[in-house]
């Protein structure tokens, strides 16, 4: 294996060139200096390499199980580089990249572990769709409506697929304060905390605004919302983040002999209070506040900013403020004889269905497995509507794709804005979204999906392209 390591090195810039290096069961795991010096045709071309990548800052360098080890340990002594764990490496990675790129792979470490749970919650629902949607089978009727002996079973599947969106904020929890370096579990107990049933359902927050039906908690004089924060996403991280904190604090003031007692306790009092009082409100007043100028400028610019919309919609998702989106499509469909509908899920459909698109098409690109796997599996949910799958797990992960579905996305929405499409009803923002459209903007919404999935599947390929040759150098 000695031959095939000094080709690698000669092939990414010689050993000068490489900053640290591990393994793991298949791939050879490099952090470079300088990126640029990489042939990629040399690379790949050497036979023991079965294809290569960046990602995370990091080269990887496709191999196989039982040569990777060696072909490491030879790597290892001809650039006198001292064995580096995988930590060690993740750590130099980190140092290479701008804080966007950080930003966005600490999203991804807290996402990607549970995809399965939401591509899982997505497909169910994709399943439900296709059992209660009218007109997809037969005129007027769904397939409950002529089968009704299914029921029951369309209602079991979507309580199961409801499930993991329900209580998204609890996989996140659990996931995002593990991410920050605190306990896991008190994060899941935080999280149940925010979505607890004597909570109103943050889903109705909105309407019970405007009723002035909202429950208040008055500590010491401080009116505090009973308001939940089911399906949420930005909340639950930034709270995650404040319970990490706090944990550490409190491992270093309590003595040690009432740590085990005294700082869970602490900490999940404290984190809650803190999330109820300052970090939920702030969060969902910032939502509010960018949601009422997307509305302004929906108004105002006409296809332009239909075309804005759809560009920023995947990167709000990233931060869950599409979520207060439900309370201005609850009031423009309360006043629908006068607005006509919302413009808000047709164009949350154009960048879903995009951010699938893009996802299905790195199937033909990428030559791992598991990212094949994964895209599609995620592609296909993302269709359906459930995008996070598809944007953690492959489209951020790579960055072009990503880049491909929101120009997608924004040329798509172009269009609806043009042909003033409008949905009379909330439903799956995405290839099932037909069901909730108004009847005469069926067609125009259908070309619309054909624009958001051709455009943004081509504009993958040239994108992945573009990105080969700037990595080449």
């Amino acid at each position: 294996m000695q031959e095939a390591a000094k080709a690698i090195i000669d092939a990414i810039g010689g050993s000068e060139n490489v900053s640290a290096a591990t393994h793991c069961a298949t791939r050879l795991r490099l952090v470079l200096h300088d990126e640029k010096r990489v042939d990629e045709n040399k690379l790949e071309a050497i036979e023991e390499v079965k294809g290569s990548y960046f990602s995370n800052g990091q080269l990887q360098i496709i191999i196989g199980t039982g040569t990777v080890n060696k072909v490491h340990k030879e790597l290892i002594k001809l650039t006198d580089l001292d064995e580096s764990s995988k930590d060690e490496v993740k750590e130099a990675a980190n140092k290479k990249m701008n804080p966007i790129q950080r930003f966005v792979k600490m999203l991804s470490d807290i996402f990607i572990p549970i995809i399965p749970a939401i591509v899982a919650g997505g497909l169910l629902m994709g399943i439900y769709n296709v059992l209660t949607a009218p007109d997809l089978f037969f005129d007027g009727q769904s397939l409950v409506d002529v089968y009704p002996q299914i029921e029951d079973l369309s209602e079991m599947v979507n309580t199961f697929a409801n499930a993991a969106f329900v209580f998204l904020p609890i996989l996140i929890g659990f996931s995002a304060t593990n991410r920050f370096g605190g306990n896991p579990y008190l994060g899941a107990a935080l999280a149940m905390i925010m979505v607890h049933p004597d909570l109103l359902d943050a889903n109705l927050y909105g309407e019970a605004l405007v009723e002035d039906e909202v429950s208040y908690w008055n500590l010491f004089g401080l009116e505090i919302a009973q308001v939940g924060y089911q399906n949420t996403v930005l909340p639950i991280l930034a709270a995650a983040y404040v319970l990490a904190n706090l944990e550490r604090l409190f491992r270093k003031i309590v003595p040690s002999i009432l740590d085990n007692l005294l700082t869970p306790l602490l900490t999940l009092l404290t984190s809650a209070i803190v999330t109820f009082i300052l970090v939920g409100p702030l969060m969902r007043t910032g939502g509010d506040l960018f949601t009422e100028g997307l509305v302004w400028m929906y108004d105002a610019t006409g296809f332009i900013g239909s075309a804005i919309f759809g560009f920023l919609y995947a990167p709000l998702v990233i931060t869950g403020m599409h979520h207060s989106f439900i309370a201005v499509e609850t009031q423009l469909l309360a006043n629908i004889s006068e607005t006509g509908g919302s413009f808000i899920f047709p164009i949350a459909s154009m960048a879903n269905v995009a951010q699938g698109a893009a996802a299905l098409a790195v199937i033909w690109i990428t030559r791992e497995a598991q990212m094949k796997s994964i895209a599609t599996a995620s592609g296909i949910s993302g269709l359906l509507g459930i995008t996070e799958p598809a944007m953690f797990g492959v489209n951020l992960k790579l960055r072009y794709p990503f880049i491909a579905a929101i120009i997608g996305a924004g040329i798509a929405s172009a269009y609806l804005g043009f042909t003033s499409v409008l949905s009379t009803a909330i439903g799956p923002a995405g290839l099932p979204g037909i069901i909730a459209i108004s009847p005469e903007s069926i067609v125009n919404f259908i070309i619309g999906l054909l624009i958001s999935f051709t455009t943004t599947f081509a504009l993958t390929f040239v994108l992945a392209r573009r990105d080969r040759l700037k990595n080449r150098g």
